[in-house]
């Protein structure tokens, strides 16, 4: 009879790492385990993440712990469906919601998309918690569901089930509450685990630069786009990084359902012209790499054709309807929620904006309720700040620069001092920032 397994000592391996050591294949298949059954208290893997953001990971770690993540759940195959599988994912951006309305686009032009997203982390909101304002819309599917949305969608938006990537499920939301989410090997192994876990065989990665990014600076994101492209060759998973502005927020809308009814707009062929050329450009990106054109051209060409031809909308009525979510809210979306509370903040005096900062902006929506402070704190649904001037704006004294939505007036108070700082005006034309810095992979 084999003896029982000696339980993981796990102050010695927390020490090793804090003091620059590696770990072996072994402990790092352990510790993921642990972290995905439960077994091993938060406070302990809060302290080993710590560790790995000031240590980092070795190569061979890197992988053994991105394989352990999907080795922690089932992991789900395509090879049936008479289509390429790509996916898009963002380290993360304040006003981003880019995913809802390019999944459907490209499910439209031919591709499938799997896409398991994620919920608000730090200061930038999360695609899940935007989704779920839509009356009835489930995020939670199992193996069996999640696959039937996507053949009959051509996408999914979906969340971490208890059987896809679990571990990386228990270790985001505490990345979120302890200050380690800023560690490229974390979100690089965060980020690849699910998108092996949900059967993608793609990837096109928008890694964010600018004040609002998790890695604000241009050499810290082109080092995490170069650590994806070379994680996912070592997997055995093709992915192209473009590195885009976050240096102020995407669009005009920055909250849940406010971003929902933003992404609705694009699919109807309006919204924010920044929005619309990042959704157009990523989706030609997919197009590419899915193999359904040669060029990003004609990809960009097809992605303006569904969007014009409304199959783009059509599809996302499908994938919220088969997700349980009430359609009613896409073809009218004063069904979404609100928030109680109007305020407007206007302009000091007259100038041009000269910056937005999305740092400061993503910060002042948490408090208002966008995202989480802790991991278990409410998302305030219908909170949201709109934004009225972006960078290049004249505006004249008194002119609204943004309106604040909420329910609780102590939060604003909080989010005021941010509000304050986060719109910079001067009084000669800026040079407009390109919207895609760069592209690797």
């Amino acid at each position: 009879m084999k003896p029982p397994r000696a339980p993981l000592a796990l102050p010695p391996l927390i020490a090793r790492k804090r003091d620059g050591g590696a770990l072996t294949d072994g402990e790092i298949r352990a510790l993921v385990a642990g972290a995905a059954r439960g077994t091993i208290p938060d406070y302990q893997l809060a302290a080993l993440l710590m560790a790995i953001v000031w240590r980092g990971l070795e190569n061979r770690e890197l992988v053994t712990w991105t394989r352990a993540m999907v080795d922690s759940g089932d992991r789900l195959e395509w090879s049936a469906l008479p289509g390429s599988t790509v996916d898009k994912h963002s380290t993360g951006g304040v006003g981003d919601k880019i995913s809802l309305c390019l999944a459907p686009l490209c499910a439209a032009a031919g591709l499938y998309v799997p896409m398991m997203a994620g919920r608000a982390l730090g200061h930038t909101g999360g695609t899940l918690d935007k989704l779920e304002t839509i009356p009835g819309f489930r995020t939670a599917l199992s193996p069996a569901e999640f696959r039937r949305v996507l053949t009959r969608a051509g996408f999914v938006l979906a969340g971490q089930s208890a059987r896809l990537a679990p571990a990386d499920r228990v270790l985001y939301a505490l990345r979120d509450a302890t200050a380690t989410v800023e560690s490229i090997p974390l979100i690089a192994s965060s980020i690849l685990s699910k998108k092996i876990a949900e059967g993608a065989g793609a990837l096109v990665m928008d890694v964010k630069v600018g004040s609002g990014a998790f890695l604000p600076a241009r050499s810290q994101a082109r080092a995490l786009a170069g650590a994806l492209i070379d994680l996912g060759k070592r997997l055995g998973l093709r992915v192209r990084a473009v590195l885009s502005d976050m240096d102020q927020p995407l669009g005009a809308a920055i909250g849940n359902a406010a971003e929902v009814r933003e992404a609705i707009d694009v699919l109807r062929g309006g919204g924010p012209p920044d929005v619309r050329a990042l959704t157009v450009r990523l989706g030609a990106e997919m197009l590419v790499l899915g193999g359904r054109v040669r060029e990003l051209r004609a990809g960009a060409t097809r992605i303006e054709a569904q969007i014009a031809s409304g199959a783009g909308l059509e599809r996302f009525r499908l994938g919220v309807g088969l997700q349980g979510g009430d359609v009613r809210a896409i073809d009218d979306p004063d069904r979404l929620p609100r928030a109680r509370t109007r305020k407007v903040w206007h302009a000091p005096r007259a100038g041009i904006v000269a910056h937005v900062d999305a740092g400061a902006l993503g910060r002042a929506a948490t408090f208002l309720g966008v995202g989480r402070l802790r991991k278990e704190d409410p998302i305030s649904p219908g909170a949201a700040i709109i934004l009225h001037a972006k960078a290049g704006a004249r505006v004249e004294r008194g002119d609204p620069l943004c309106t604040l939505h909420y329910d609780d007036p102590a939060r604003a108070h909080a989010a005021r001092p941010l509000i304050e700082g986060a719109f910079r005006l001067g009084s000669t034309a800026i040079r407009a920032r390109p919207l895609v810095l760069e592209t690797l992979g």
